[in-house]
């Protein structure tokens, strides 16, 4: 009886260490700006956190948001919880993520895909060269036009949406100068950024002046742009941060991709090892920029590019070719300054 005792109080004990040892591994949460649901876009940020744990050996947890009011307390909770590091994506924390940071020097801060002006010493931030994709988008579009006439419709008229739509055209003309640049038109509105039937109303006037190959960079409006593309036989767009040919079969050429998983992956662990810089870029070179068409799984893609295997071998080359520098693709933002 004595050793059954002792036996018992031995696992006893040593369930104790282990649900201590679980406690003792260091927390890392993903604080998204809205509900994750079918966000492509933040569904990558939460598997690239979960990712970033496993290396770590760090335990993943993801607060979803709905609001400012939301978003704040989730940084709180987060930091309150004594979470290591904690995620963000996003120009909605730009305002109140120094705040939080401040009260929290102790917990380190990942800001993917914008930064704020004074972001504090503990605030690090990961954005994208999102330009650099757009370039070899507009270099698809020009390979694969049938009517010699390409575009971009952007959400807003801003320095950052001009990363996606002039080095779209710029791309064009770089393979193909006589290619011919439709004026680039802007969906505004009250909700630019989520408003398909504005987005289709644009997408409307371009195909119906012959442009067949259409930069999307409406984000939430994307859905109505790649409904008019059946308004013109032939007519595709290029979607933005995901692979977006599923939302719109037979209508979608390919995607200018952000890999958010892959910076958050390489963010934390820059963090656990101590070396990440404040400000990290992430282009073609670091993988945080791509094309679906460059990426493994293009034949399960449903993009129309997938046809196209000559212009494929030719974009790839020209991704060399910036990724080398000998091909250089300007900063619209830079250039606005």
């Amino acid at each position: 009886m004595r050793l059954r005792g002792l036996l018992a109080g031995a696992a006893a004990l040593m369930a104790v260490s282990a649900a201590e040892a679980q406690d003792a591994k260091p927390l890392i949460v993903f604080v998204s700006p809205n509900p994750v649901g079918v966000n492509d876009f933040l569904k990558l940020a939460k598997a690239g956190t979960e990712k970033a744990a496993e290396a770590v050996g760090a335990t993943a947890k993801v607060y979803e948001s709905t609001d400012p009011t939301t978003i704040r307390q989730n940084l709180d909770a987060a930091a309150k919880e004594g979470a290591k590091v904690v995620i963000a994506v996003g120009f909605e924390f730009n305002d109140v993520l120094p705040e939080v940071a401040k009260s929290y020097p102790d917990t380190k801060f990942l800001l993917v895909d914008s930064c704020p002006q004074t972001p504090g010493p503990n605030v690090h931030c990961s954005v994208f060269r999102e330009y650099e994709a757009s370039f070899l988008a507009g270099a698809e579009a020009a390979l694969t036009s049938e009517t010699g006439k390409v575009g971009a419709i952007g959400a807003l008229d801003i320095p950052f949406i001009h990363r996606y739509t002039d080095p779209f055209a710029e791309g064009a003309k770089h393979v193909k100068p006589e290619i011919e640049i439709a004026p680039t038109l802007w969906i505004g509105g009250n909700n630019p950024f989520s408003d398909p039937a504005r987005g289709q109303q644009r997408a409307s006037i371009m195909v119906s002046d012959n442009t067949d190959r259409i930069m999307a960079g409406g984000a939430g409006s994307n859905g109505g742009i790649f409904k008019a593309m059946e308004d013109l036989p032939g007519a595709a767009a290029f979607g933005v941060d995901s692979n977006q040919c599923p939302q719109a079969p037979g209508l979608v050429m390919d995607n200018v991709q952000k890999r958010t998983d892959i910076v958050i992956e390489k963010g934390v662990a820059g963090l656990f090892k101590g070396d990440q810089p404040a400000f990290a870029t992430y282009g073609l070179a670091e993988g945080g920029m791509t094309l679906t068409s460059l990426e493994p799984g293009l034949e399960e893609s449903g993009c129309l590019i997938v046809k196209f295997p000559d212009v494929i071998a030719k974009v790839k080359a020209l991704r060399d070719e910036v990724v080398a520098g000998t091909v250089k693709v300007a900063d619209p933002m830079q250039l606005a300054k």
